[in-house]
């Protein structure tokens, strides 16, 4: 009989975040093992490799990205809600050094024809998420939503990009100023 999983690929998935976060792309397995406390061959067994961890994070993030912004969007002005629905994309997002670990990995994820697909999945439930926030809400003076949607996630992205290689300030502070700035010239204030 089997032993049950008693290490969940959840508690592995954020022991690799946490470690790309300290060590952008030369993180391995080991790191990983280290920072879940679990054996290497735990972590290898799961995965399989290093590129296995890396799809099997990129889908855990894909699946929680929606819920976490339509929950985020759930406050009784649809502008409102659709402002806190995108800041809530880079939540807890405070660490220049982490940001830039991460825009490292993304880098190389991008050479990867696998982690290419699944990073082109997740922008595009972003931005149909945004999109169907977006038609919830009347911008008298702005785009399409279908345009609107992405043009605010493609301001999710450059701002984070931007901020990372040049970190002023919060990154919360930043993203809510130019998500404002936006919606602010679309509703004609």
């Amino acid at each position: 009989m089997a032993r049950p999983k008693t290490i969940t690929d959840e508690r592995l998935l954020t022991a690799a975040a946490e470690v790309i976060g300290r060590k952008g792309p030369g993180f391995t397995i080991v790191d990983v093992a280290a920072r879940a406390g679990v054996s290497v061959g735990t972590v290898a067994q799961r995965f399989g490799s290093k590129s296995g961890l890396l799809q099997a994070l990129t889908r855990q993030t894909t699946a929680a990205i929606a819920q976490r912004m339509r929950a985020a969007a759930a406050v009784a002005d649809p502008v409102d809600g659709l402002r806190a629905a995108l800041l809530s994309w880079f939540e807890g997002m405070t660490d220049p050094v982490e940001a830039q670990n991460h825009l490292a990995q993304l880098g190389v994820d991008l050479i990867d024809p696998e982690l290419r697909a699944l990073l082109a999945e997740l922008y595009v439930v972003t931005e149909e998420t945004v999109l169907e926030l977006t038609r919830r809400v009347d911008l008298p003076h702005g785009p399409s939503p279908e345009r609107a949607a992405r043009v605010l996630t493609g301001l999710l992205s450059g701002v984070s990009m931007d901020w990372s290689v040049r970190p002023r300030g919060a990154l919360a502070d930043r993203l809510a100023e130019d998500v404002d700035a936006v919606l602010d010239a679309w509703k004609g204030r």
